[in-house]
């Protein structure tokens, strides 16, 4: 009997941090795409963000997780090679996700989390791509574009 009401708490707990996902904080590589958050002040490591329902108050909103295609063993790429690559791969996604009139007034811009260099050596790829307003300003809703 004792194992059931463990397995209900179990259960409980996973379910409810499910249910509050949104509202939790969490590392950056938590986030899927379509959540929003609270783009960090911080530019250089970010270890939380704040997670937020994206009809409450936030900054930022995930529109792509991509795989850097580099082999485990090969080091970090430089800022430029990683500026390309961004621009190549989270770019065409942020046109596609805002529309082609929302990414062309200036208004929106892309971000993103990527490894740092010890989870790049352990062989993380990935990368979060979010749009973000360029005035800081928070928005509630998506800012997906309506298809």
């Amino acid at each position: 009997m004792r194992w059931v009401v463990r397995i209900a708490i179990l259960v409980a707990i996973a379910g409810g941090g499910y249910l509050f996902r949104d509202r939790l904080s969490g590392s950056p590589t938590e986030l899927a795409v379509g959540d929003c958050f609270d783009v960090p002040a911080v530019k250089t490591s970010v270890k939380d963000v704040q997670h937020h329902p994206c009809t409450e108050r936030h900054t930022g909103e995930v529109f792509a997780r991509v795989t850097h295609p580099a082999a485990k063993g090969e080091p970090p790429p430089g800022d430029q090679a990683l500026f390309v690559y961004l621009g190549n791969t989270c770019g065409p996604l942020f046109t596609d996700f805002v529309g082609p009139v929302a990414a062309g007034v200036g208004q929106l811009d892309a971000g993103a989390f990527y490894p740092p260099d010890a989870g790049w050596n352990a062989g993380d790829r990935s990368i979060t791509c979010y749009v973000y307003r360029v005035d800081g300003q928070p928005v509630t809703g998506s800012l997906k574009a309506a298809k």
